[in-house]
């Protein structure tokens, strides 16, 4: 949830990110294995401090198909969670899930209140974002899209402009400042869903997200029949997992550890393809 993007996904200031931190206890949801936060840590494998015992807590928001999302059964699913799995795995625990809005996450406010151990929210690497969060190695390269009604004759954004379309773009994201940037002042909305909601009901022309989002849009006839990718921003964005600043540096290195271990031994690769059908490289 690149921006990304990632996409995805604005940057709050440390003093908001701060002041957010200390209500945070009663924001978010629960939807894993267990509920709450406990008072003190926990250690797993290694020494590594966590929020819940026998627990990697993760914040996310959903819904960010396919990198988390719920499946038929109401599970969370998608690419970030299996690769997520692979690090609490290693550390011998289980992974928890947090919804959480997405402003909490990327401001640093949810884990600097000791809301969740990590951020995995289809979550870009930015400059700003790194004063309030320690981030992973780089795990998915990611790029924007534009998604439109069929028939607007528009095929990038400078045809946005001169036909004068609506734009509209999830908050918080790097998306959206990257139209903003190219002088567009989009209407924002809060997630993803409400964006494509947003789309079908003609409040918005075309919107701005994640490609692989977009993509998985597609797949679904409904959508297909009435709506088009008219472009795609190479905006040279990348994902990765959100620490706390400051992070566990045990944790920060079994995390990358993992990703570099399943980029090397084709665990990558394979979870690459079971959620976007592609191989690395070759989406879009």
């Amino acid at each position: 949830m690149a921006l990304r993007p990632l996409s995805r996904r604005g940057y709050a200031a440390g003093a908001l990110a701060l002041a957010t931190a200390l209500t945070l206890t009663a924001c978010g949801s629960d939807s894993g294995s267990g509920t709450g936060t406990t008072s003190a840590s926990a250690s797993a494998a290694g020494g590594v401090k966590l929020v819940q015992p026998g627990k990697l807590t993760v914040c996310t928001n959903i819904p960010y198909e396919p990198f988390q999302f719920k499946d038929a059964s109401g599970k969370i699913v998608g690419f970030d969670v299996d690769i997520v799995d692979l690090a609490a795995k290693k550390l011998g625990v289980t992974q928890n899930i947090v919804d959480i809005d997405f402003a909490v996450i990327k401001s640093g406010a949810a884990m600097a209140a000791g809301k969740c151990d990590v951020a995995a929210a289809g979550m870009t690497i930015t400059d700003e974002r790194k004063q309030n969060i320690d981030f992973s190695d780089p795990y998915f390269d990611a790029t924007q899209a534009l998604l439109a009604k069929k028939g607007t004759g528009a095929a990038s954004l400078a045809d946005v402009k001169s036909k004068g379309l609506k734009l509209g773009a999830q908050a918080s994201t790097t998306g959206l400042d990257y139209v903003k940037k190219q002088g567009f002042n989009p209407t924002e909305y809060a997630d993803s869903a409400k964006e494509l909601l947003a789309l079908q009901a003609g409040q918005a022309d075309v919107i701005v997200q994640d490609l692989p989002v977009v993509l998985t849009w597609l797949k679904k006839p409904d959508i297909a029949a009435k709506f088009e990718m008219i472009g795609s921003l190479d905006t040279g964005e990348q994902y990765g997992i959100g620490l706390k600043k400051g992070a566990d540096p045990v944790l920060l290195k079994t995390i990358n550890e993992e990703i570099a271990k399943a980029k090397q031994d084709g665990t990558y690769e394979k979870i690459y393809v079971k959620w976007f059908g592609k191989k690395p490289g070759e989406l879009g």
